[in-house]
């Protein structure tokens, strides 16, 4: 059975997102993102997407770049999937082997990584140099037969609830907002570099976002908090960012958000919704399996030094 790598084509698009789908069974995952996610990334992120290939099959897959959107030079990741069924054969290796290469080639000093916090993972991180830095837990939500909190029969004075297609016409208010949240997220390296230009490619132009579950809370005509929602066409729903302005923070509207959107997400046939928490992150982890959701996964975030064992 010979092993290839070589670069990404838009016919992968299909098999790379059932590769991921298998390989993270609590994520989300369509060949339109899979598509998207590559020929959207900002120049400054210096992407290079690879795929392992064994007799005609994509088997694996790694997206290398640098953290663009962050105010730390230097820093890029580079985390290898491989199939399930395929593991054990140096598919994984080689992947992360020409990730790391191509790291030092556009200058990170540190190369970051995330395994699924099962043995095999973590064995082959340490293996290859790795440390682990923080774990974050996927919850899941079985929206079909799950009471669901009911919305508020009514909003204080000068909330609303809008969606995310409300802000078709002019979404930089919600990035100013996610740019806030997302600066204050639990992380190894802080997204607080991210610009306007670059949300509207990877985020609001993503075709798996779907703005018409994206709940947005506004105070006074403001936006105060979101959850942003992602599906797959497929009954599963994701949230891949709730987040609640410093100003607004303790008021429950980033729950308010939340709420909002599972109702929209059950109402439109989502029967599956997932999300992710930091660890530490105990407020946000609390929120959600009080509505119901229960771990179904976990990951590890990994460091590397680069040119170092």
């Amino acid at each position: 059975m010979t092993l290839t790598l070589r670069d990404f084509r838009p016919a992968d698009a299909k098999p790379v997102a059932d590769l991921r789908r298998a390989a993270l069974r609590f994520l989300l995952s369509t060949p339109q993102g899979v598509a998207w996610q590559i020929a959207a990334a900002p120049p400054a992120k210096r992407l290079r997407s690879l795929v392992a290939v064994r007799d005609g099959r994509v088997i694996g897959q790694i997206n290398a770049s640098l953290l663009h959107d962050s105010s730390r030079p230097g820093q890029g990741m580079a985390t290898p999937l491989v199939h399930p069924d395929h593991r054990g054969h140096g598919a994984g290796s080689a992947l992360l082997a020409a990730g790391e290469e191509h790291l030092s080639t556009v200058g990170a000093t540190h190369g970051y990584a995330w395994t699924v916090d099962e043995p095999g993972s973590l064995v082959f991180a340490a293996r290859h140099g790795y440390r682990p830095t923080r774990r974050a837990d996927f919850l899941r939500l079985d929206l079909a037969h799950t009471a669901l909190p009911p919305l508020p029969a009514a909003l204080p004075p000068g909330v609303r609830l809008r969606t995310g297609a409300d802000f078709g016409a002019d979404p930089r208010p919600l990035y100013e907002a996610d740019a806030e949240a997302g600066a204050d997220e639990p992380a190894d390296v802080a997204a607080d570099a991210v610009t306007y230009p670059d949300w509207l490619r990877t985020t609001w132009e993503n075709p798996d976002l779907d703005l018409g579950l994206t709940s947005v809370v506004t105070v006074d005509g403001e936006v105060a908090a979101y959850t942003l929602a992602a599906t797959d066409g497929l009954g599963r729903y994701l949230t891949t960012m709730t987040g609640c302005r410093r100003a607004f923070r303790g008021r429950g509207l980033a729950k308010l958000a939340k709420t909002d959107a599972l109702h929209r997400a059950r109402d439109a046939g989502c029967t599956e919704a997932f999300t992710g928490n930091d660890t530490t992150n105990a407020p946000m982890l609390a929120v959600n399996r009080g509505f119901g959701y229960r771990g179904c996964g976990g990951e590890v975030r990994h460091v590397r030094e680069l040119g170092r064992r």
